[in-house]
């Protein structure tokens, strides 16, 4: 049942999230240079690649991996769940919360050890509780890469210590941190900088304080993973928002990392600033209504070659039948970033409706 969910949630969120047109800018262009191996920086809201260097190299990835493990325990799982930790789990090597076997933990707040605290036994507790084993689980998170178009991706663990058959790319892992950035409980636990939870074993509260430095060293942090492995070395992912725009920088393999996600961020606010290209109920020349409004980030030279097309549905159609009467498209030189569907003047609806309406769109007429 949990998988079928999985399945059904990530059609939905998936459908709009990669209807965006991507841009590459590469560090050989000379606009951006890192100490990173591979880079890749990525818009949360359109998923538009902003910048990428080496983005497509399988790499190691280390504790990112539990980006991974946090979204799909939070899709697949039960938040108020009690997660009872085993003796492999209590005993995972690396990075810990110092869970004790048989202790019991909401995954709520397993979630902050894991995030906060790169908690390996965290990691390994979470994966058996939400898969039924460490395999079931290894396989929903393998699901969940397949779905996000994670082609050069594959998982084996639920922490990310270092394994032949895991790895992941630059690019990949901008995909799922943005495609993670988009649900409300992921972006709350990775912002927090300090979290208190009770200790079963004793009177007094585990305090985890977060170990990603972005937090306070770049304004308006919010997210999300630090990484580190012998092999792997320092891997990160940050993000931050600034005007209602939220990036997501990733490096990997990168000696300097702080400033070099700093760099990132400040590249990506100044040169692809997210524009409002058209607001929820804009009248179109032939009296339909857009039913939501569209944003994107684009250059001062793509803003240039942005077009857009209204064309009109089949009254056959099931999107006709949904009361989606067209659709109005943007394209930058030919290629499609996105699109509006368009409604009667009186089918403008707000609250509930509107949102089941976007959902049965979404999942039949995208």
């Amino acid at each position: 049942m949990k998988r079928a969910f999985l399945l059904f949630s990530c059609l939905l969120i998936s459908s709009f999230s990669f209807l965006a047109f991507s841009y590459n800018v590469d560090a050989d262009s000379g606009v951006v240079k890192t100490h990173a191996e591979a880079a890749a920086l990525i818009d949360v809201t359109s998923g538009k690649i902003l910048y990428s260097y080496q983005g497509d190299k399988q790499m190691r990835i280390a504790s990112l991996t539990k980006i991974m493990t946090a979204i799909v325990a939070i899709e697949a799982g039960k938040l108020t769940d009690q997660v009872k930790v085993s003796k492999n789990a209590a005993g995972k090597e690396g990075s810990s919360i110092y869970l004790k076997q048989n202790e019991q933990m909401s995954l709520n707040n397993m979630l902050y050890g894991l995030m906060l605290r790169s908690g390996n036994d965290a990691a390994t507790a979470i994966a058996e509780h939400v898969g039924g084993s460490l395999d079931g689980f290894i396989y929903l998170m393998n699901e969940k890469a397949q779905m996000l178009g994670m082609d050069h991706s594959h998982f084996m663990n639920p922490h990310g210590l270092d394994g032949k058959e895991h790895y992941s790319t630059a690019r990949d892992m901008a995909v799922l941190s943005a495609y993670a950035l988009r649900n409300a409980v992921f972006r709350e636990i990775v912002k927090t900088k300090i979290k208190k939870v009770p200790n079963p074993n004793e009177a007094w509260s585990y305090v985890w304080p977060n170990k990603n430095k972005m937090l306070s060293l770049y304004p308006n942090s919010d997210g999300v993973k630090t990484g580190y492995t012998k092999l792997a070395n320092r891997c990160l992912v940050s993000s931050a928002t600034r005007g209602g725009q939220q990036l997501a920088v990733v490096t990997l393999n990168d000696s300097d990392d702080w400033a070099d996600h700093s760099k990132l961020l400040d590249y990506g606010f100044k040169h692809f600033p997210l524009k409002q290209l058209v607001d929820k109920g804009e009248r179109m020349p032939n009296g339909m209504l857009t039913s939501k409004s569209f944003s994107y980030p684009l250059t001062a030279e793509e803003s240039q070659k942005l077009t857009k097309q209204v064309k009109l549905e089949n009254d056959h159609s099931l999107s006709f039948r949904l009361k989606i009467l067209g659709q109005l498209t943007f394209y930058i030189e030919g290629q499609e970033i996105g699109k509006v569907p368009l409604v009667a003047e009186n089918s403008i609806q707000t609250g509930f409706i509107q949102h089941l309406h976007s959902f049965i769109y979404a999942l039949f007429v995208i």
